[in-house]
């Protein structure tokens, strides 16, 4: 019987392919990349045309062996690899080590992990796109000359273990460049005026809004007080009252940086926990009843585009879930951005009948949470728009206009299943029925003042944002750079934002004085269009790579005479040791800081740093409430005499007692009701509003 080899990066997807096909087919998993440039030197013969050094990785002799030996048994081996870049490169070095020839129909594809599509894959198979895997290995090569060329001058002059890679070097730039401008923000003060207006017992809420036709601006409480005068003695009078209706359109279905930002703003999901949670779901999971099933596509993708079969699937089940009056009369279509590779289906369920209740049972919680959110919102991608009545109303009051709009939901549309809000939704204010010239009472004029805010700091979400806009990487290398970054603590979190530690903005100094090129953002967006070029044959790989490295090279050999050795001290603190008497040092470890004796290595002794809220213990009464972080960065609170005490909760709680009845009260937060106080008794559980 003749024996077909079909060859995947995982186990999981091993799985989930082997039962669609039959007993003919042998499955076999290369566990990801089986050969790789050396660790312990360059492998990169920069005098010979860039050749590269590739080598066996360490622990992989034994599955090679075995693939060899189910290759030879086999008629005709197929390999499955990812649909990309790195998908093809990890391809083509196993056609090389099993001696298949790239040129034959070797290599098979598929988008999503379903039987139709795997079995259409092996009807389509094609040779190797060797210049895919250029495009790969031009992006490896460029990466090891940037980090083993530059990195040891950071050893030298830093800190040993120090590294600098083409990305994350701009993308580093990017977080330090940010803190610089919030330092040197100067805030400016400015004014508001809001009056509170009645008709028949009805409260509107207006906004001043121009003077004379220009637009009214307040600078100080002398000038604010000067026009709430002028107001108070002025009539108001209604001068417009425009009514109107508007489509809402839906969002177009996820693509990989949409998908790490709506899961970090939704979900408080991190950008690595996304993509490995993706990965399961597109690999495929046990599904009761179903069997194993890869739920999603293929979750690395920069394109919106979704299939024929995709959109008649979801138009059957709009129509027989919600009702024709929910799918429109012309199927939606979505345009991607500028530049995009457009070489996959925006991620979208594989199977729209199986959802999120059906596989519920079957999930993990952050499985399903996430797979909720590309369900939902790929559906909602295929429904009719929201119909929103609108109403803009101007007072007139002497030469001032003030301004208010409201809005209702006429048809809800695809926002029955997904909402989203604009960024530049105006405040809703109830309108209630007015005619042109109607007098509305004044209740109270209300000046506020403001100040001018800096830019926000990166959170994970609005930083890949960032980083897609300005084309630095590609929808595989988001998540990667973050993770490097913080792990190299070059960067740290606090709370969600993205900070840069001393370590990262001293990194961000030699880089950005020495490898100008490196570390600027055009400049690296241009190498991704490079790359993109040799994807489409139009450049050999080997003359990218020469014109970035010509001129590193000349950088390297000026930075290694010019840079200057750099001590970064320890941050000293008040707290003594207990076995030397010596004061503890701030370190940053694998866990992020902690304390550690300044007498080392004569004293070893550490500790964590914990933050005292002033709060006893509510369990024991005899401890205090301390603040920490676990071992993957989330903030908790625990009593200070654990283990004898294991009081623990993920809420802060706080020293005031609930006033309805007496009880603990934790704070809280949710984007709806924003801070608040909750009390922790179940029978009472009274909430109390905190200003901001």
């Amino acid at each position: 019987m003749s024996q077909k080899l079909v060859i995947v990066e995982s186990p999981a997807k091993a799985k989930t392919i082997k039962k669609y096909l039959g007993k003919d087919y042998v499955v076999e998993a290369s566990m990801g990349h089986i050969r790789d440039l050396p660790k312990s030197q360059l492998g990169v013969n920069v005098d010979n045309n860039f050749e590269p050094k590739y080598i066996t990785i360490r622990g992989k002799g034994d599955l090679i062996d075995n693939l060899k030996k189910q290759a030879k048994k086999s008629d005709i081996v197929y390999l499955a690899t990812d649909p990309d870049r790195e998908g093809e490169a990890i391809s083509y070095h196993l056609a090389e080590i099993l001696k298949l020839d790239p040129k034959q129909k070797v290599r098979i594809e598929f988008n999503e992990i379903t039987k139709d599509a795997v079995k259409n894959s092996i009807k389509h198979a094609r040779p190797i796109n060797e210049h895919l895997f250029d495009a790969q290995q031009a992006r490896r090569i460029l990466d090891r000359l940037v980090g083993y060329e530059i990195s040891p001058i950071l050893w030298k002059n830093v800190k040993w273990g120090l590294s600098a890679g083409r990305v994350q070097s701009a993308a580093l730039k990017l977080i330090c460049d940010r803190e610089t401008e919030i330092g040197n923000f100067e805030s400016k003060e400015y004014w508001t005026i809001d009056a509170l207006l009645t008709k028949a017992a009805k409260k509107i809420k207006t906004k001043l809004s121009t003077k004379n036709g220009k637009k009214v601006e307040i600078s100080n409480a002398k000038e604010a007080e000067a026009i709430r005068k002028e107001l108070e003695k002025g009539e108001f009078r209604v001068k417009s009252l425009k009514k109107g209706q508007k489509a809402k359109n839906p969002l177009p279905p996820f693509i990989t940086s949409t998908l790490q930002q709506e899961a970090s703003r939704r979900l408080n999901f991190q950008t690595k926990r996304t993509m490995g949670i993706a990965q399961r779901l597109y690999e495929g999971v046990d599904v009761k009843g179903h069997g194993t099933v890869g739920l999603i596509t293929y979750m690395r993708t920069d394109s919106v585009r979704i299939s024929n079969e995709a959109q008649a699937m979801a138009k059957d089940f709009i129509l027989d879930t919600f009702g024709p009056e929910y799918y429109p009369s012309v199927p939606k279509t979505y345009k991607g951005k500028k530049g995009a590779q457009d070489a996959h289906e925006a991620i979208r369920p594989s199977n729209v009948a199986l959802t999120p209740d059906v596989v519920k049972g079957s999930l993990k919680d952050e499985e399903l949470k996430l797979y909720r959110l590309i369900w939902e919102r790929f559906l909602a991608s295929q429904m009719e728009s929201a119909k929103i009545d609108t109403v803009s109303l101007e007072v007139e009051n002497g030469s001032y206009i003030l301004r208010a709009s409201g809005s209702s939901v006429a048809f809800d549309g695809f926002m029955k299943l997904y909402e989203y809000k604009n960024e530049d939704e105006e405040e809703n204010t109830m309108i209630p029925d007015l005619e042109e010239g109607d007098i509305l009472k004044k209740d109270k004029v209300l000046p506020e003042q403001h100040f001018t805010q800096p830019p926000p700091r990166f959170t994970e979400a609005s930083f890949v944002k960032t980083l897609e806009e300005l084309g630095i990487g590609r929808p595989s290398t988001y998540a990667p750079t973050i993770s490097t970054l913080l792990d190299r603590q070059y960067v740290e979190r606090e709370k969600k934002n993205l900070l840069p530690t001393e370590l990262g903005k001293i990194v961000n100094s030699i880089m950005s004085e020495h490898f100008k090129d490196v570390v600027d953002v055009e400049f690296t967006a241009s190498i991704e269009e490079k790359l993109d070029l040799i994807e489409e044959g139009g450049t050999k790989w080997t003359d990218v790579v020469e014109s970035f490295y010509i001129p590193l090279k000349k950088d390297i050999e000026e930075a290694e005479s010019k840079v200057s050795k750099i001590t970064i001290e320890d941050e000293v603190t008040d707290e003594i040791c207990e076995k030397c008497g010596k004061h503890f040092v701030i370190k940053n470890g694998r866990f992020g800081k902690f304390l550690a004796c300044s007498g080392y290595p004569e004293c070893t002794n550490t500790k964590p740093i914990v933050e005292k809220l002033d709060v006893p213990c509510p369990k024991c009464t005899d401890g205090e409430v301390l603040a920490r972080k676990s071992r993957k960065g989330r903030r908790f609170y625990g009593c200070s005499r654990y283990p004898e005490c294991d009081y623990v909760s993920w809420y802060e709680p706080v020293k005031e007692k609930c006033a309805v009845c007496g009880g603990l009260q934790y704070k809280k937060y949710t984007k709806k009701d924003g801070a608040y106080l909750e009390c922790s008794v179940e029978t009472c559980k009274n909430r109390v509003k905190l200003e901001k």
